[in-house]
């Protein structure tokens, strides 16, 4: 699987992309209610005819950025080979002309313009320090993407959407104190695209205690989705979800089993274990074992592909990849 699409929505307003230079419809009074929308500020990542920041500034003279809510930076120019510093430092410079702002999204670009592995990020806590009041952060692309620990008081929702998640970044999260975050949501990756965490690294969020408001975890999108299935069996932070969500990865029925075996998951409202390498029977002892306690169960196989070699061995692959 591809992101091949834009964002429709984010922080539950529906997506409007701020006009380009020269189009009449970037004038003001064409434009929706600036609180109605989460704005998209874009340019083409290939021979853009402005920077990112231009853009930026025209949405900043044409919008009453004091009443935007929501904001989702697109593609900068050249994502293949160009970090945003510029993007966040634009960003921060205008923290005092969005104080309504609490979404935002770095980095909603599809594969036509960059591939999620070769979007290239870079450190983005600046703007987490600029936003205080800030609810929900979203990155996508892990390519150079540099993540210290924080605090922020006031973040409910931080999602990482990456190919592989650098280790650097994962342990950044995990040392991280937040204490409002609600919905933490890691697409971890694989060693391929720079996905070097290993199970150790994860074990801040199996143990919860710097994230004491959690209740949607998802760790996806990796080749060690059994070992974090064992480890979930276990995790202190289980108790207390209500989703848990390792889907998009390489799960077998090892890892299924684990879950199954362990510690209870029937006080969950979903599992998401979508795109897995599942059996049909243990398939059905997972519906038939939660789907009754009223437990949403998604566990459709549905893009899970594999490949098996003359020597028997069979390669198995997350959902996204490069």
């Amino acid at each position: 699987m591809t992101i091949g699409s834009h964002l429709t929505e984010f922080h539950g307003l529906p997506a409007f992309t701020f006009p380009d230079a020269g189009d009449t419809s970037a004038d003001a009074s064409a434009l929706p209610a600036p609180e109605s929308v989460a704005w998209r500020v874009a340019v083409d990542s290939y021979d853009s005819k402005e920077q990112w920041e231009e853009a930026f500034a025209r949405f900043l003279a044409a919008v009453d950025t004091e009443r935007v809510r929501a904001l989702v930076v697109g593609a900068w120019s050249d994502v293949y080979d160009s970090g945003p510093d510029e993007v966040i430092k634009a960003l921060v410079e205008a923290r005092d002309r969005l104080p309504a702002l609490r979404g935002l999204f770095l980095g909603d670009i599809v594969m036509e313009e960059a591939e999620i592995s070769w979007i290239t990020q870079g450190e983005v806590t600046p703007l987490l320090e600029a936003f205080p009041a800030l609810e929900e952060f979203t990155v996508r692309g892990g390519n150079g993407l540099v993540f210290p620990a924080v605090r922020h008081e006031r973040l409910r929702k931080l999602a990482v959407e990456s190919g592989g998640l650098p280790v650097a970044v994962v342990r950044g999260i995990a040392g991280s104190d937040l204490p409002a975050l609600v919905e933490l949501d890691l697409w971890l990756g694989t060693p391929e695209y720079g996905g070097d965490a290993e199970i150790a690294d994860l074990e801040p969020f199996f143990a919860g205690t710097r994230l004491p408001g959690l209740t949607h975890l998802a760790l996806r999108n990796s080749e060690m989705q059994d070992a974090i299935c064992t480890a979930l069996a276990s995790a202190p932070v289980v108790a207390r979800l209500e989703v848990l969500d390792i889907s998009m990865g390489v799960l077998t029925d090892d890892g299924a089993t684990a879950l199954l075996t362990g510690q209870p998951l029937t006080h969950l409202k979903k599992l998401d274990l979508y795109h897995n390498y599942l059996s049909d029977e243990l398939r059905t002892r997972l519906l038939e074992t939660l789907e009754p306690a009223g437990v949403e169960v998604d566990a459709d196989p549905e893009d899970a592909e594999s490949d098996e070699e003359e020597d028997g061995t069979v390669w198995r692959f997350v959902s996204v990849g490069e």
